[in-house]
């Protein structure tokens, strides 16, 4: 019995050229850094990543060892909720700010790593009331600049 030899015309190897093209694309556009913004918080500008997509908010600041050259780490959401923040793959603490309609409705100060918590051993923090927008700031931040409930963040 003879073997069948499988042909590729021009027009297969052209979509397996695009296919190809196509996901080194958006391997590259999934890996680029998320966006930055500055905001007015408690009279003091800070320069901040804002996590938009589901895989910014998923890795949020984690991995990092520092904040480099920006203030913190800012959450966008579609709709109000009790938003949820876990420190995975965080290498320092840090400040949970949660805002609704861009007022402070809670803090949550010096949040520690949890270098060793697996997953589903992650401490989840979340507001005691609906929140729109969370911030991670570098721990002790609110501290040093009295931030409170109340308070208003100023998206620039």
């Amino acid at each position: 019995m003879a073997k069948k030899q499988i042909v590729f015309g021009k027009k297969s190897m052209f979509l397996l050229g695009v296919f190809l093209l196509c996901f080194v694309f958006l391997l590259f556009w999934n890996m680029k850094a998320p966006r930055t913004q500055d905001i007015i918080l408690n009279e003091q500008t800070l320069h901040v990543y804002v996590a938009e997509t589901i895989k910014d908010m998923y890795v949020g600041l984690g991995g990092r060892e520092d904040l480099g050259e920006n203030d913190g780490m800012l959450f966008l959401y579609d709709y109000p909720g009790k938003h949820g923040i876990v420190m995975r793959g965080m290498l320092f603490p840090i400040d949970i700010v949660w805002f609704y309609e861009g007022q402070v409705v809670d803090i949550a100060p010096a949040v520690p790593v949890e270098p060793e918590a697996t997953e589903y051993e992650l401490t989840p923090y979340r507001p005691r009331t609906d929140a729109t927008m969370v911030l991670e700031l570098p721990a002790g931040w609110v501290a040093a600049h009295d931030l409170k409930i109340g308070d208003t963040l100023l998206i620039l």
